[in-house]
């Protein structure tokens, strides 16, 4: 392994024990648990879909990390995307782990994420669709959100997945 592989693998270690301990301070055991689930499962999604699609998966994995942080923090889902990029953006900038270039990549994702009908840029997209998949499928028995439908069957078909429409 070189020396830029470890550096990778310590940045995205480093970020997710910082989204841990910042998700710690939710006292509700469910919440706390939901949100560590949520956020570790669109990380990993992310992470397949932009190797998938050519795109960076360090800085998906981190997109996914950060994606819905400020709304579990704060408890409200009020313009959480937006505020979520903010806050993204201080605590990439806080932990000095990216370089400007890809603090504004993973902040630009977190903007759009919620934002499903439009089609944004490559990373942007990854973390909508990695966001899209973690709702789908942590629980099968759940139906697909009608808003996220329309994605989730593109992604089906991306993946090879067969799924009625």
């Amino acid at each position: 392994m070189e020396e830029s592989d470890v550096r990778k693998v310590s940045r995205v270690k480093e970020l997710q024990k910082k989204v841990f301990a910042i998700l710690g301070k939710i006292e509700d055991d469910d919440k706390r648990a939901k949100a560590a689930a949520h956020l570790h499962g669109v990380s990993l999604a992310a992470v397949m879909i932009a190797k998938k699609r050519g795109e960076d998966p360090e800085l998906a994995a981190m997109a996914g990390l950060l994606h819905d942080l400020h709304a579990y923090k704060s408890g409200s889902y009020d313009d959480h995307a937006h505020l979520g990029a903010e806050y993204a953006r201080k605590l990439l900038e806080k932990l000095e782990i990216t370089t400007a270039e890809e603090t504004e990549i993973i902040c630009s994702a977190i903007w759009h994420h919620d934002n499903k009908a439009e089609t944004d840029g490559p990373m942007d997209e990854v973390l909508k669709d990695a966001d899209v998949i973690d709702h789908s499928l942590s629980d099968p028995t759940k139906e697909i959100k009608e808003h996220e439908r329309e994605r989730y069957l593109k992604l089906c078909e991306e993946f090879g997945i067969k799924e009625e429409s």
